[in-house]
């Protein structure tokens, strides 16, 4: 069952030059994410999946409409205060894993907490490990790991901060099929015993179709779902 609006989006627009042309990127989206659901944006390429998905995250500045994230509305905001709203409520797992070569899994799965000023729990830190099925890995370097294994410590690092919202941008897509079904699995329970919302992009359809809810975007608008 999902809970309070955590995002808000209103007449959402990104739009930029490209030469004497205005393009469209995003052109008026109205959407809510709510906690405890997942929302799978789907579309063909340049439909503006990425770009919403930048805005709900307050990485990008909409050139028009209003955002407002856990209560508070951030279009608009400097960057050193949406810093400080994205380290707090939000989480992000993308398509390239960005791990630090030199460090170990566990070293890259609590490094968010560093940024806040935390100090890593053991225990903690070992049920994130476990959650996302590392446990026996904690010691390794990215580089003795696969590709599965890579996206697993990247959710991992997602998920230490215990963030209200999980963002992620085509986080299967340099994965196999089976290997991209097993990461899906992490991010629903996530959804299911965290009550996250989670707000994702996927050229998959039958991987969107086991969220709670599909909102398709043609040429920057919705075309279905909200």
């Amino acid at each position: 069952m999902s809970g309070d609006v955590i995002i808000a989006g209103r007449g959402l627009c990104r739009y930029y030059q490209r030469g004497s042309e205005t393009v469209r990127a995003l052109d008026g989206v109205d959407i809510d994410i709510r906690a405890g659901e997942s929302v799978c944006v789907v579309g063909p390429s340049g439909s503006g999946k990425t770009t919403l998905i930048n805005l709900l995250s307050a990485l990008d500045a909409p050139t028009a409409g209003t955002l407002v994230i856990d209560g508070r509305r951030v279009d608009g905001l400097p960057e050193h205060e949406l810093v400080n709203i994205r380290r707090g409520t939000l989480g992000y797992v993308f398509q390239k894993f960005h791990l630090i070569p030199t460090l170990t899994v566990a070293e890259n799965v609590a490094m968010p907490l560093l940024f806040l000023g935390k100090k890593t729990d053991p225990a903690g830190l070992a049920h994130v490990l476990a959650a996302v099925g590392l446990a026996d890995r904690a010691s390794h370097l990215p580089k003795e790991l696969s590709g599965g294994q890579m996206q697993r410590v990247s959710i991992g690092r997602a998920l230490i901060t215990n963030p209200r919202v999980l963002i992620a941008d085509e986080p299967t897509g340099n994965l196999d099929r089976q290997t991209g079904e097993t990461i899906f699995d992490l991010f629903l329970q996530a959804v299911r015993e965290k009550g996250v919302a989670l707000v994702l992009t996927t050229h998959n359809l039958a991987l969107a179709a086991r969220c709670d809810r599909m909102v398709t975007l043609e040429d920057g608008r919705i075309k279905r779902g909200s």
